[in-house]
């Protein structure tokens, strides 16, 4: 007989066991940063790796083969953005110019209209670069994990890949101990599912990444390729992340060109994009099945950029999509799986529900009036 007991001493373990999960988590992040991108990137290419292996590549040689097409094609989009960036460096004194005389526009804008002196400006302008700071080094810091994660990365990745019948039998062997046909339908259908998400995530930036790029080439911005990608990665967060994707090319196109139609036409652009990602893209190539509600959404991108920074942004989301669907698949969890999911019952369950239920509006009305 299973012993069980006290929710009260239930509840005290698992957040025990939470607090040091996470804890190991911020400790050990320069080891499980570029572990979590591996893993991502060797879902990406499994099912590569089984179409090679299924037309009699060896496992090795399929590996090999999948990653060198995937490092070909990131340098090739790398170059690309690397000429942006020498061109965009070259042109930052002309943006320099540009941006302080817009400053000094605003300064006695500020002065004339609202009454904010000079010295006043000065202070709230030292007190906001004192702010960035630490934001700055943050980011640079990030800048700098990526660029010797990209080293770790491939191994990682062939790694995952070569071992995954390996990894996936630990798993079964763990779970596996009664309801063995139930559990390897799971882990099945889970693999399957994962698999196909992390596909539609890629297929979605490709697409969001070119409509951007168009539509700022059709515009006339400079640099459309660079911000247009950029714009594609930030869509990975929700809120925060579309509204940086159009503050970038609006401040662009401030400094490089004369008057603001082109700012409004960028926000007219950027709306329709968003509403092609969100009403086609999202539903057809990621899949409704794997939607995050918006207030899980923020809370973790929040909770992840506390944890590693930005990449910690950049990862929870793709991460939290895996656990809805490893949350769907097992009925213990199926709860959980609902409270990350974007749909809303209409009556709530249990005995509140049934409450509100036998009391309809008709039926509180016709109580008051007998009152």
């Amino acid at each position: 007989m299973i012993k069980r007991y006290p929710f009260y001493i239930r509840a005290t373990v698992i957040l025990v066991g939470l607090v040091v999960f996470v804890y190991c988590l911020s400790v050990l992040r320069e080891i499980f940063v570029p572990l979590a991108f591996a893993l991502l990137l060797a879902m990406l290419l499994n099912p590569l790796v089984d179409l090679l292996q299924k037309r009699r590549f060896s496992k090795v040689l399929a590996i090999a083969t999948v990653l060198l097409a995937a490092i070909i094609a990131v340098a090739g989009i790398g170059y690309l953005l690397y000429l942006q960036m020498a061109s965009f460096s070259d042109q930052m004194p002309a943006f320099e110019r540009k941006l302080s005389q817009l400053g000094r526009i605003l300064q006695h804008k500020a002065s004339s209209d609202y009454g904010i002196s000079f010295q006043k400006q000065a202070q709230y302008i030292s007190e906001a670069r004192t702010g960035l700071k630490p934001i700055l080094a943050n980011f640079m810091g990030s800048a700098a994990g990526v660029l010797s994660m990209m080293l770790l990365l491939p191994v990682y990745a062939f790694l995952f890949l070569y071992y995954k019948v390996l990894l996936t039998t630990f798993l079964y062997e763990i779970f596996a101990e009664e309801n063995a046909k139930e559990v390897g339908a799971v882990l099945t259908q889970t693999e399957g599912a994962v698999q196909s998400y992390m596909v539609g995530l890629l297929l979605e930036a490709l697409i969001v990444a070119t409509l951007n790029s168009v539509a700022l080439f059709i515009l006339g911005v400079d640099y459309a390729i660079l911000l247009g990608v950029l714009g594609a990665l930030l869509n990975v967060l929700p809120f925060i992340g579309g509204i940086l994707a159009v503050l970038l090319p609006i401040l662009i196109a401030t400094v490089t060109k004369d008057g603001f139609h082109t700012q409004l036409w960028i926000v007219v652009a950027y709306i329709v994009i968003q509403f092609i990602d969100n009403h086609f893209l999202v539903p057809y190539i990621v899949s409704s099945k794997v939607k995050i509600n918006a207030l899980i959404s923020l809370v973790i991108v929040f909770m992840g950029g506390m944890l590693w920074g930005i990449s910690g942004m950049f990862l929870s989301i793709p991460f939290i999509g895996v656990l809805k669907i490893i949350f769907d698949r097992i009925p213990e969890m199926k709860p959980w799986g609902r409270l990350l999911g974007t749909e809303v019952p209409t009556r709530p369950k249990g005995q509140f529900g049934r409450l509100t239920k036998k009391l309809n509006p008709a039926q509180l009305k016709s109580k008051k009036k007998v009152i």
